[in-house]
């Protein structure tokens, strides 16, 4: 049997950066295929509403993608963003424009002031799509963040995390202070150091790896580079 690859989060994003600086595949291209890796998954569990939590990295332009493929699958979408799209930059203000133009249910939320309409929202899902934080995460989770993740974690629904559960330490695996109790989790390329240590396994649930296009070259040399 295969040793599974297990990456920390800076060998992580290095995977990514050759990607797109060496073999020029574009960073829309890359999320894309994570987006719709994602959806595969969560098309397995057959939900017919999800509602999708997005920060404002990268994370929450996965989640962008995820809910353009639910809506093209049939599958009722809500979107539910801390930030609004002008405070969006590159790939995820990207994927955030497309889903506007496609029309799909989208709404700016302030946790602090809206948790019964946030809570209300959430307990009519299927699944809750975790797009909150990624693994560049660093030190404990500050407001709006924590507030959304516990009504999150308070919803009573089943929760797919994406590539990692926002607020846990992609490294350490600990918790920073909140973090997504997660159903299931899909990770991109491979594991993350964080996802196999201390609160990690807990916290992920399920854990699938998603194939995003990467040549395994790539990953092969960063850990070849790395002392």
């Amino acid at each position: 049997m295969n040793t599974p690859v297990v990456l920390t989060s800076e060998q992580s994003r290095a995977v990514d950066r050759i990607a797109i600086e060496q073999y020029a595949v574009p960073g829309l291209v890359l999320m894309e295929n994570a987006g719709r890796g994602s959806t595969a998954l969560l098309l397995q569990e057959e939900p017919k509403k999800v509602v999708i939590v997005c920060g404002k990295g990268n994370n929450a332009g996965d989640g962008f993608v995820i809910a353009r493929h639910l809506d093209n699958a049939g599958v009722s979408v809500e979107i539910l963003m801390l930030v609004p799209l002008q405070d969006l930059s590159g790939d995820a203000r990207t994927n955030c424009e497309i889903v506007h133009k496609f029309g799909l249910s989208t709404r700016v939320v302030d946790p602090s002031c809206e948790s019964e309409s946030i809570a209300q929202s959430l307990r009519q899902a299927d699944w809750i799509v975790d797009a909150l934080l990624g693994t560049g995460i660093r030190g404990e989770v500050r407001e709006p963040f924590a507030r959304m993740i516990d009504l999150v974690n308070h919803a009573g629904k089943p929760i797919f995390a994406v590539d990692i559960p926002s607020g846990l330490d992609a490294d350490t695996g600990e918790v920073l202070g909140h973090a997504i109790n997660a159903t299931r989790t899909a990770t991109f390329v491979t594991l993350k150091t964080g996802l196999m240590r201390q609160s990690g396994p807990h916290q992920a649930g399920s854990i699938d790896v998603v194939s995003i296009g990467v040549p395994d070259r790539i990953v092969d040399d960063v850990l070849n580079q790395t002392p």
